[in-house]
């Protein structure tokens, strides 16, 4: 079931330009910064009364994001959605006729499990499923 929106994920070229953007002219609480060597991205992480908006960073061309970014230049990327279970609730859409990116959940960020939506499947916006690390 989905719970709610977690956070929405923002491409950016130059992380802490963004991130004094974010925090000293926006007045976002800026949380701090995670480095996922794996997914060869750096995220800083804000909130807003309760709203979470990472901004993302690829710290290398392998890195999934880098091809939007030099498409678009950045800017918003993905919506993620709270669930309890996110491999229930892949099988869920995915029986529902929603195509999958990620066929089995991976490691995201603050330890959450993760899977994408196929964006041709949702009216075009790329949808992130999260659950969150247990205690969270």
């Amino acid at each position: 079931m989905i719970r709610k929106i977690d956070h929405l994920g923002i491409a950016v070229k130059d992380l802490e330009a963004a991130a004094a953007f974010y925090q000293d002219v926006l007045g976002f609480t800026f949380e701090g910064f995670e480095d996922l060597p794996g997914r060869h991205l750096r995220i800083a992480v804000f909130d807003l009364a309760g709203v979470r908006l990472e901004l993302i960073q690829p710290t290398s061309p392998e890195a999934a994001i880098s091809g939007f970014i030099e498409r678009t230049g950045g800017g918003l990327h993905h919506v993620a959605l709270e669930v309890d279970d996110v491999a229930a609730e892949s099988a869920r859409l995915s029986a529902a006729g929603i195509e999958l990116i990620d066929k089995e959940p991976r490691p995201g960020a603050a330890g959450a499990r993760i899977a994408f939506l196929q964006p041709g499947s949702t009216f075009r916006v790329l949808m992130e499923l999260c659950e969150k690390k247990r205690g969270t």
